[in-house]
């Protein structure tokens, strides 16, 4: 075992501490990782406010990217010195879902208390989505990682292990646009941005935003979004109505985990249009839809994790979008503080003003 830097959650809500903590070496089929860079995603604070429960003490943190320091046996897809995307999707690669096609939905079971780290005296320390990114290193298994060439700027590698993923993999994997559909995007913060940006890339007609401040609306528009609707107008769905030529979207994708936001999106839906959910409701919330409406005109809403990617496909081609330049990353970055610094990245990204803020490591 090694000792480390991490931020560690001893008690949901309260501030993260930075202690040292204990890792041990790759095991076969796991990859050690030197970070470099991990971004700060509202799921992180979700569970580290208690939202979903979990068991503590506990290290968050899964949108990183860093440098290969060593490889288990058997693991032939990276070596050492490599840079990797570090992602929270483990896969078996054996169970229904996987074989399928899967893998963010992968059904074999992992258990964070019995991970690679521990307290620094020995005790039991929850690896957090099977990441635990908020830390000089990790351990994870070679399924969880992707090679990326080794000049891409990790700060803004590390976007792609969730929030670009998930944005644009719900656009094009979970709601399979196709070019000259119409695109309504509910939220413009991170996600909501790579949304906007998958509809873009996949050719979409009109991309509406709808989002709760003229700056987000703003945002939105930089990134990709033919028209903005505020979300506080009496009927922001009539709006976009108007914004799409007098018709519904085809596709319209909720990156936010608000309530009023669920229950109005099928509003905005045409016929034989699809809800995609992506934002996450604290565990209990509920929301009511009238289904003789989805049924009579051919309507449907279905769950997104992940944007449902296989990342040793999908992470490829967004690396090779960023560098032909057509893919923005580096104007995603609001902020980039330390490891010390982050619970006021955290406060900053609670504010709503930031579309991701990014934890770097000093080499």
């Amino acid at each position: 075992m090694q000792t480390i830097k991490a931020a560690v959650c001893r008690a949901f809500g309260a501030p993260l501490t930075i202690e040292d903590i204990l890792i041990r070496a790759p095991e076969p089929g796991e990859v050690e990782v030197t970070l470099d860079a991990v971004a700060i995603c509202h799921s992180d604070i979700s569970y580290a406010d208690g939202a979903w429960g979990g068991s503590l003490p506990a290290v968050y943190g899964h949108e990183a990217a860093g440098r290969v320091r060593a490889v288990g046996a058997g693991v032939t897809s990276v070596a050492a010195g490599d840079s990797v995307v570090v992602t929270l999707i483990r896969a078996c690669g054996s169970c229904p879902s996987c074989a399928s096609g899967r893998p963010t939905a992968c059904a074999t079971p992992y258990d964070g208390d019995k991970g690679p780290i521990q307290t620094a005296d020995g005790g039991t320390l929850h690896q957090a989505m099977a990441c635990g990114g908020f830390a000089e290193r990790v351990v994870v298994d070679q399924s969880q990682v992707v090679k990326i060439p080794g000049d891409m700027p990790k700060d803004a590698a590390s976007l792609i292990a969730c929030g670009v993923i998930t944005g644009v993999g719900a656009v094009v994997n979970a709601a399979g646009l196709r070019a000259g559909e119409d695109v309504v995007v509910i939220g413009a913060g991170g996600v909501g941005l790579n949304a906007i940006q998958g509809a873009r890339i996949a050719g979409a007609r009109r991309i509406v935003a709808v989002d709760m401040t003229e700056d987000k609306l703003d945002d939105a528009v930089a990134f990709g979004a033919t028209h903005g609707v505020l979300a506080t107008h009496k009927a922001p769905w009539r709006a976009a109505y108007k914004a799409l030529g007098g018709k519904g979207a085809e596709a319209v994708i909720v990156t936010v985990g608000a309530i009023p936001a669920y229950e109005q999106a099928p509003r905005y839906l045409g016929v034989g249009g699809k809800v995609v959910m992506v934002g996450m409701p604290h565990s209990g919330a509920k929301t009511e839809y009238e289904p003789v409406i989805l049924a009579a005109l051919g309507q449907g809403m279905v769950g997104s994790k992940m944007g449902d990617v296989v990342i040793q496909r999908d992470i490829p081609w967004m690396v090779d979008l960023y560098l032909q330049g057509r893919l923005q990353l580096d104007s995603l970055i609001s902020g980039r503080w330390s490891l010390d610094q982050i619970n006021d990245a955290i406060a900053d990204t609670k504010a709503g003003k930031a579309r991701r803020n990014v934890i770097v490591f000093d080499r």
